[in-house]
This record gives C-alpha cells, structure tokens and sequence, in this order.
C-alpha cells in the first residue's frame, strides 16, 4: 500500500511541481560514448528526471521516436563565433538547424568585454540557446596597449594591468582564458606574458584555449608552448581547431598525437576541438607571420606551402565586394597578375581603404582531419557563424555525422555523438551538460537518422542542415525541422570550477 501511494505521489507531482513531457521510444544515445539503447526520457522542467520504460500519464504531451529516431544530449559547440548571429533572429537557424544547444564564445584572443555587462543584456533579452565565453588575451591587449602601439613585447607594468583586467573578467563567469597568437596582437605577445596571464587564469580556476602560434611553419614550437603552459600552470589547455596546415608537413598528426599523449601521460590536461572541413577561415595577414607584405618571396612561400592560389578563396573584401566568391588565381587572371603579386596587391588594397577582408584557405588533408578527430580527447565544434562565407557555421555537426560516421566510418554513431556533448562539457568545464542522465538539464536534440546531413558549400554556404528533427533548450523546445520556434530559455553558463 506504502508503495502504492508513493507511486500515485510521483505521478501527481509531475503536475504539481512542473510541466512533464516524455520522449517515447527513442534510441538513446546518451553522451557518455556507450551503446545506443531504447528508451523513454521523461523532462520536468528544465531537467531529465526519469529513463526507463515509462508509462505516460495523463495530460502528459509524448513525443514519440518509434523506436527509429534518436534521442541525444544537445551539441556544444566549444569554439563559436555565432556571437555575431544573436541580435539577427533570422540567423538562429545556422546554429539550431546543427542541434547546438550550447555557444561558447570568446576564441582565438577576442571577446566581449567586459563580460559581466554582455551576460547582463543576453539575460535581460534572452537567449534561445544556453552561452558560455573565454575572455580574449587580445581583447584585454587592446584594453592595455591601445589599438596604435601594440605591435611589440608589453612591459611588466603592462602584463600587471592585463593579468588584473583578467582577474576581474574571471570573476564575471569566464570559463579562462584565450588567446590568438597567429592574429594582432597576440603575435607580438612574448611567452612570458602569455604564461604569466595563464598563471592568473589558474589562480581563478579556469581554464586556458588558444589559436596558437602557428599551425604550419612553426607548429611543432606552438604544440610545446601550449603544453609548457599546462604543465606550468596545472590549467586545462585546449588546443583550437587543431590541424596542420603546411603541404610538406602534411601527415604531422601522427607525431603530434605522440607528443599529446606523452604530456597527458606527464599529468598534462591537455585537449582539443576541430571543425570537419580542409579550409580555414581568416585574415590574408595570418600567412605572412612576420607581417611582411611587401615580400614577394613570403607571399610565394605562402602559395607554396600553406594554400594554393586556386584554394585561398575571399570571403570578405568590402574594397571590392566584387571579389568575394573568387579565388586568388581567378583574380590573378583577371588582373593580369601572377598570384604573389596578387597577393600583396589585395592586402596593400584593403589596408590603403581600411577596409575588412577575409579569406577561406584549403590546406589540411584528410588523413590529419580523421587522425585528430579519433584522438579520444577531441571534441567536435564550428569556428563558425551563419551568414558568413564558410559552410561550417550551418553544416559541422550533422557533417560530423553524415560523413565521418556513415559515409567513411572514421567514428561510430556514439563516439561522434559523445565528442558532441560529454567530451565537450568536459573539456571545457561545463557540469549538469552533454549527458542523458537523471538531474541533467534538459537540452536535448532528436535526430533523424535517415536524414541527417549538412548541405552548404563553398558555393553555398548557408544551405541548411538537415536530420535534425527537434531542439530542446532547458526543457523548453526552440527548432522543430526546418523553423525556429521562439523560447528563449536559454541560460549563461559561467565557470562552474570557480563560480
């Protein structure tokens, strides 16, 4: 009888105390990297409160799977530049159509600042989706050196005033630290000061991501300084959309992996995240490391070795809006130029107008991609943003999927799915995400197996994913297979090994 009324008791206070739907007869693949199994989930509110083979009560809404689609935590994306989507409602899209239910902005040294004023208005607004930020070494760069003399070493007057701005930014709720030291003017950064802003992070109990130095010519130095600042400071350190980027150092991820697992080994907390394409997105300053653009042999070097004229693609050039879509050698031909020369006469015209420009760079292979992306403490993320030029920002997750699961097998559904979600709240620090389990918040994603691919490309590069069937946000459903359905229950995620 006791057992009785306690059961009548559970059933009532799904009433009671919350709103409860159940997903019937779902495959469940719950973060963690086990087997799929079938299952019902139950959401009281924002969390996960039971699994198993439920019954639905009445006035319950059920969600049915048919024992067919799957059920999975909501994707985290470790490294997003979707910060840029969130005052155009429109550009929802690119990031709901991929499952992601978590932004974590801040990367490659920029950010917000100061945070605790940017949190303060996406709160007051509201947000579809849960964020999280790093702040930017280069961000409180600026803050300290201005935007005219910073292209030197700073003074240990200076690195005092960062490591402070640092240490006020870590107690607004920034997950660490990040740099970008291939981009101004974190290249002019020395390592001292780069280790003594870790160091500041470590005090705070964050954590320390970075662009880094190089990802070709200098990459294997780059790999050691990342790691010296791990075992220097005891932090987490994740290496940003790792890859190797130089033709002749192509096959590199081998030795690479060698070197992180012999750190990992040494007590190294060291990870890592990659988006699932052979073209990067930036500056057309980033190849010429020693900034300087008048040098005809660095620009042929950088054709050579880094990117092909026929693969360095413009994305942005607003001193010729003409030229975006095209490729160094289609311009080359056009202006009767050899392509080095086009080179330098692009970035002497976009600096001569002030005017933004960015390009897309094909330079990894295949075999680097798969190696890193099997390496078990790699998670999945963007680099990415809708409405851009690259078709990561609409289509790395359910690529992940389509082509690295079911096309080519370099990862099984569940190993995908747990460099998604578990992996990646892991790495970056983030507790109650990334897993199906009871007291979990409830950020879900359905999935369509049968369906689920990404579509853009180069030549169109917001054409949507799709597969992924529903969204659910903090128990609240946000996408529903192709639209964008208005809950903002969304929540910031602030630095849960400090805060």
């Amino acid at each position: 009888m006791a057992k009785l009324v306690f059961s009548l008791f559970l059933i009532n206070s799904y009433s009671i105390f919350g709103q409860a739907f159940l997903f019937k007869n779902f495959r469940v693949i719950d973060g963690t990297g086990n087997k799929e199994y079938l299952a019902d989930v139950r959401i009281r509110d924002n969390e996960i409160a039971l699994i198993g083979n439920l019954i639905a009560q009445p006035g319950e809404q059920v969600i049915e799977g048919s024992n067919h689609l799957i059920l999975a935590p909501g994707f985290i994306d470790t490294h997003s530049h979707h910060d840029r989507n969130l005052n155009d409602t429109s550009l929802y899209k690119s990031f709901l159509c991929q499952g992601i239910t978590t932004l974590v902005f801040g990367q490659d040294g920029f950010s917000e600042f100061p945070l605790q004023n940017y949190f303060i208005e996406k709160s007051e607004n509201g947000i579809p989706v849960n964020l999280a930020s790093f702040i930017g070494h280069n961000t409180i760069r600026f803050q300290v050196l201005g935007n005219k003399d910073f292209n030197r070493e700073a003074s240990d007057s200076e690195i005092r005033a960062m490591r402070k701005i640092l240490s006020k930014e870590m107690n607004s709720g920034a997950l660490g630290l990040s740099t970008g030291l291939e981009y101004d003017p974190g290249i002019f950064s020395s390592k001292k000061e780069v280790l003594k802003m870790a160091i500041t992070a470590a005090r705070k109990n964050g954590m320390y991501a970075s662009h880094l130095r190089s990802e070709d010519i200098h990459l294997e130095e780059a790999i050691s300084e990342i790691i010296r600042i791990g075992e220097k400071t005891k932090l987490p350190v994740q290496i940003s959309h790792i890859k190797v980027a130089m033709k002749t150092k192509w096959g590199l991820s081998d030795s690479i992996i060698q070197v992180l697992n012999a750190a990992r080994a040494r007590g190294v907390k060291v990870t890592s995240d990659i988006y699932p394409y052979d073209y990067w997105h930036a500056t057309m300053e980033v190849q010429f490391p020693k900034r300087d653009f008048d040098n005809k042999a660095s620009a042929e070097f950088a054709l050579k070795e880094l990117t092909p004229p026929d693969g360095m693609i413009i994305a942005r050039f607003d001193a010729k809006p003409d030229y975006i879509g095209k490729s160094f050698a289609e311009i080359s031909k056009e202006l009767n130029m050899d392509p080095a020369d086009t080179y330098m006469f692009l970035i002497k015209l976009a600096h001569d107008t002030k005017s933004e420009e960015s390009v897309m760079g094909r330079s990894m292979t295949e075999y680097d991609i798969q190696n890193f992306m099997k390496w078990p403490f790699t998670n999945i993320c963007t680099d990415g943003f809708g409405g851009g030029r690259h078709p990561r920002g609409v289509g790395s997750f359910p690529r992940v999927i389509h082509h690295y699961v079911f096309e080519n097998h370099t990862l099984t559904l569940e190993e995908a799915i747990h460099k998604m979600t578990w992996l990646s709240a892991q790495n970056m620090g983030i507790k109650n995400r990334g897993k199906i389990s009871q007291r979990f918040f409830a950020d879900l994603v359905v999935i369509d197996p049968d369906h689920i691919s990404d579509h853009a490309t180069l030549s169109q590069p917001n054409k949507l994913s799709t597969g992924i069937d529903q969204v659910w946000v903090n128990g609240k459903q946000v996408w529903s297979k192709d639209h964008y359905i208005p809950n903002l229950s969304g929540v910031i995620i602030r630095n849960s090994r400090y805060n």
